[in-house]
């Protein structure tokens, strides 16, 4: 599958936490920080993505926002 988003993060899946139909998948970056997506518990099953599984974290986003206090 080919996609336009250049944003993506190798990494390692480290946590999948399922409740009704949304999943939170925690990945691991080669870097060592760590990214989160909510995503359908279906596109999980899909994806057939597990725990200490090697996959991207695609970022595409249309608006950034900084806070500072």
């Amino acid at each position: 599958m080919s996609l336009s988003a250049r944003n993506r993060l190798a990494g390692t899946v480290r946590s999948i936490d399922s409740e009704g139909l949304v999943a939170e998948v925690v990945v691991e970056t080669e870097g060592g920080e760590t990214v989160a997506a909510v995503i359908t518990r279906d596109s999980v099953e899909r994806l057939g993505i597990d725990e200490d599984d090697e996959v991207s974290a695609v970022v595409k986003a249309t608006d950034v926002m900084i806070e500072a206090e």
